[in-house]
């Protein structure tokens, strides 16, 4: 779907025709984060019940936060065996909304038993389970990644750009699109409800990003030279929204945000936006109906819902000029 906002028009197309609707000298920024395998099943030692477990971040001592479901029945010092108990780690407490974990092994060796242990952390309205088949998990695997995916970290896809093929990567650069990429570190903030009734009152977790020098520059002279910036997806937005386009830069630029966007902010660095439609009441959606307009964006809801277009992280998209 093309949502045309100086027109207030809406129109269909596929996606292989996006060379074709994007403006002349356009550059788009793509988020490289790479999804890293960090869903565990494990049982506390006499016990026969299962804990899901999506690990958040870790460090190299082997310490970990993650999100567990039935935190609230786990005391400090449990004992949970993971993937049959090849794995295992103590429950040493909570921070805020996380569990704690101190796993038996650390750094790279920890790195790698998540990489060949752990399953994808795919949304949860995909659901998966302990006894799904091998060739299933594995499928995962390839399909919640995209195809220029390189900085592991990120606990989520960048959704939007699994719209991409390496053949549509070809035909953009072929028209005299720019590519240019940066990091922001998906966590699991970005998809939490809003449970606020004053929505001024969400608050985002933060969020680490890293935009490489030679990326950083392109984005400089593109907004220097009053072209347009293609943002695929709203991590990407967020990421150009919290950084000023001023100067081009001799080291890469890193730093965090926490920002929210909703209606009523000023978008400043982005021009066009590619997302997936999102699921209502997020912060998601708030974000894309402050880029397009609340009442343009409704309609275009509406609209999808009509022609049946598919929804969230496997659905299809919109382009917003």
């Amino acid at each position: 779907m093309v949502i045309d906002r100086k027109r207030g028009e809406i129109s269909h197309h596929a996606f292989h025709e996006l060379p074709q609707l994007i403006p002349d000298n356009c550059l788009l920024t793509f988020n490289n984060a790479r999804v890293v395998p960090g869903k565990l099943f494990g049982r506390i030692d006499g016990s026969d019940r299962i804990f899901e477990t999506l690990i958040v971040s870790r460090d190299d001592s082997g310490t970990c936060r993650a999100l567990i479901k039935g935190l609230s029945r786990l005391k400090p010092g449990l004992r949970i065996r993971y993937c049959d108990g090849t794995l295992e780690a103590v429950f040493a407490g909570r921070e805020d909304a996380y569990a704690v974990l101190k796993f038996d092994v650390a750094g790279d060796a920890l790195k790698k038993r998540l990489i060949e242990q752990a399953d994808m952390p795919l949304p949860p309205y995909i659901k998966r389970s302990l006894t799904d088949e091998t060739e299933l998990k594995q499928l995962d695997r390839d399909r919640y990644q995209t195809v220029f995916a390189r900085n592991d970290g990120a606990v989520a896809a960048p959704t939007a750009g699994l719209h991409f093929t390496e053949t549509v990567m070809d035909q953009l650069k072929q028209a005299g699109a720019t590519l240019a990429y940066l990091t922001l570190l998906v966590g699991p903030g970005t998809f939490q409800p809003i449970r606020e009734e004053i929505i001024e009152k969400h608050r985002m977790e933060n969020e680490n990003f890293l935009i490489e020098r030679e990326e950083w520059n392109k984005l400089v002279i593109q907004k220097k030279e009053g072209k347009p910036i293609l943002a695929v997806g709203t991590t990407c937005v967020r990421t150009l929204e919290s950084v000023k386009l001023t100067v081009e830069a001799g080291s890469n630029i890193s730093g965090s945000t926490d920002i929210f966007i909703y209606p009523g902010h000023d978008i400043k660095n982005v021009d066009l936006l590619l997302t997936n439609f999102h699921l209502p009441k997020s912060t998601l959606f708030l974000l894309t109906c402050a880029f397009g307009g609340s009442d343009l964006i409704k309609q275009a809801y509406h609209e999808a819902i009509k022609q049946k277009y598919r929804f969230f992280s496997y659905g299809d998209a919109m382009l917003i000029t």
